[in-house]
């Protein structure tokens, strides 16, 4: 029974400190999305200047705590992404929090965070959906790789 018991003690310690690494981990990525803007009044704006650029809109959701949406972020201001990046789309960069935030607006575009993050919905100027990565096609943003990211967004710039 002292075995059973001191194993189980073990285990806590171990799943707590594991829990404590994963929360010092997350809080040193930067912070790359802003979670004080109104993000409805950015998607409006970002449908004004696609209607004026004729550019499809592409909100990306994300949040500071996930590693993928971190590594999206970093790679979509990186070259060659960034040049494909501002001359095909006009970005939107929503922050959801802990699934707690602007979840309106993932509403909006066919609840499109409920399979994880980060998720790109890319809008056509008039907020038509053209595509959305429903089957989590950015979810693994941090293993995918520049070229592969450069890849996926090409297409959607094709759309």
């Amino acid at each position: 029974m002292k075995k059973v018991a001191a194993l189980i003690i073990l285990l806590a310690i171990a799943s707590g400190s594991w829990l404590l690494f994963k929360h010092w981990q997350h809080s040193k990525l930067p912070k790359v999305y802003d979670e004080s803007v109104n993000a409805n009044l950015t998607v409006e704006s970002a449908l004004t200047t696609a209607r004026a650029s004729d550019k499809p809109v592409l909100i990306i959701f994300g949040a500071n705590w996930c590693p993928d949406c971190v590594a999206l972020d970093q790679a979509m201001k990186e070259e060659p992404i960034a040049g494909l990046v501002a001359d095909s789309f006009v970005v939107v960069k929503i922050d959801i929090g802990n699934f707690n935030r602007n979840m309106d607006i993932s509403t909006r575009y066919g609840s499109v965070v409920q399979r994880g993050i980060p998720v790109a919905v890319l809008l056509s100027p008039d907020e038509e959906v053209l595509f959305a990565t429903r089957a989590g096609e950015l979810s693994s943003a941090k293993r995918m790789g520049r070229t592969r990211i450069y890849d996926f967004l090409s297409k959607l710039a094709k759309l």
